[in-house]
């Protein structure tokens, strides 16, 4: 017979972030969330799968419509071995408590009860009453204070209440939640019921195996993307009629530089899915003003991301820049550069990024055709621009709460936003680090096999690790 799993049972009013909670713990922001009372009238089950395996399950109830009249009845039967149980055989024909079974049939069926509470609010009666309701249930049980907001006054009052009728009291901002705090929850759950310890590990050890499965895979689609755009050229072949007078030869390179452009930036787009799909979100807003909403080529994203001046120029010199790099960037618009294809009839660098052309233009002739190619990026701050955005991308999918979709951004009372750097994460790197990736870019710009992709993808691993387990900051709200 196969082992039972966890099954819990959330409760509480519709304002309190039940549903934000459900979408937060199971990464699921598909759940429809409502702040109207009475928009739940039955209990969704909705569990968390891996492997095809199911290895917990949170229940989603409809809200107490009658509590005195059940704690009531609880009071009058309190000598029933199953209070849960023995009410809902009771009143399931009656559709007067029609809201009260449905949020009380998992329960009766053995789920555990996780109680959500608005902690910004002060107690009422009501929810008292609610309280003494569910401890009588005598099930394995634990209360969420879910504030969202900056308001504490009544945090204390309710640690009170609830500590005398729950194994367990938490803090948990189901709009804010990270990782590491989604585990430290579900850690928490084993203390409410000694019976529950292995199979509550195992659904724990089973979310932290799948989430160093997806970590592995976004540091495969963050090194996909570095080797895809680093190696990106685009060629167009023009006939040479087009090419004789200078506006003709200005529009093709302007054609072939926007589409070059366009390229990099379509890269980076189908990374950025890539990376929302291992991380299970489907709904996605950024803010107007993050560096993830900028264009990746814009002189914004430049200054606030990638290494420094100083650090670029030690692991140029240190990494030893490809052949033609240096003397092409120092010499850009004028020169073709030492690089240039054999051939060529004329040549330039399109492109800026940090003060630095982007990429070279070679042109090639033909019988009667000119070849256009630009290509790949020689720009060496770029690499490192590309993958501070993808990583604070990965960042931000890693840590982004599924139940945020249900917060109120602009509430005056809401828990704000750290204030942090506007920087990447290649910059706090060691200077081995930096001039370890520095080698590979460029290796992989000659499109050369490197041996040092491994210890690149270490790197990135290392970091994304550090963000999930809130010991590197995320900056989530870049």
């Amino acid at each position: 017979m196969a082992a039972k799993i966890p099954r819990l049972a959330i409760m509480g009013h519709p304002n309190a972030g039940k549903s934000s909670v459900v979408a937060t713990l199971t990464e699921n922001d598909c759940i429809a969330i409502d702040k109207r009372a009475g928009t739940t009238t039955r209990s969704d089950v909705y569990p968390v799968v891996i492997d095809g395996r199911t290895i917990i399950e949170f229940i989603d109830t409809p809200g107490f419509q009658n509590p005195n009249a059940i704690l009531e009845w609880f009071q009058t039967h309190e000598g029933k071995s199953d209070l849960a149980r023995s009410f809902v055989n009771a009143h399931k024909a009656d559709p007067l408590y029609a809201h009260d079974t449905a949020l009380l049939e998992p329960v009766a069926e053995g789920a555990g009860i996780i109680l959500v509470v608005d902690g910004s609010k002060r107690i009422k009666e009501k929810d008292r009453v609610e309280i003494e309701l569910l401890r009588l249930t005598a099930r394995p049980r634990m209360a969420i204070l879910n504030n969202l907001t900056r308001q504490n006054r009544y945090m204390t009052q309710w640690q009170n209440a609830l500590s005398k009728a729950f194994n367990s009291v938490r803090e948990f901002n189901a709009h804010r939640a990270t990782y590491s705090e989604r585990i430290r929850l579900l850690s928490a759950l084993k203390s409410i019921d000694q019976r529950w310890e292995p199979q509550v590990e195992e659904a724990i050890d089973a979310f932290a195996c799948d989430w160093q499965r997806r970590t592995d895979q976004a540091a495969t689609t963050i090194l996909d993307l570095l080797r895809d755009a680093l190696s990106y050229k685009v060629s167009r072949s023009v006939k040479s009629s087009k090419t004789i007078f200078q506006s003709g030869r200005d529009k093709v390179k302007g054609e072939i530089m926007d589409a070059f452009e366009d390229g990099l930036r379509q890269l980076e787009f189908d990374a950025q899915a890539e990376i929302r799909s291992h991380f299970r979100h489907n709904v996605w807003n950024v803010a107007p003003d993050s560096i993830l909403g900028r264009d990746l080529l814009s002189e914004d994203v430049s200054q606030a991301l990638g290494l420094s001046r100083r650090q670029l120029a030690m692991v140029g010199v240190a990494a030893g820049a490809a052949s033609g790099v240096t003397l092409d960037l120092a010499t850009a618009g004028h020169s073709l550069g030492t690089g240039a294809l054999l051939g060529a009839a004329t040549g330039g660098f399109l492109g800026v990024m940090g003060g630095k052309a982007l990429a070279k233009l070679n042109i090639e002739r033909a019988p009667n055709t000119h070849v256009f190619t630009i290509g790949p990026v020689s720009n060496p701050r770029f690499p490192f621009v590309l993958l501070d955005r993808i990583m604070l991308y990965s960042a931000r999918a890693m840590n982004w709460a599924h139940g945020r979709q249900a917060a109120e951004e602009d509430a005056p009372e809401r828990v704000p936003d750290k204030d942090i750097a506007r920087k990447g994460f290649t910059e706090e790197l060691t200077p081995q680090q930096q001039r370890t990736l520095a080698k590979f870019f460029n290796s992989v710009r000659r499109s050369k096999e490197s041996d040092l992709e491994e210890a690149c993808r270490t790197i990135i691993a290392g970091i994304l690790q550090g963000v999930s387990l809130s010991e590197i900051d995320s900056r989530g709200d870049l």
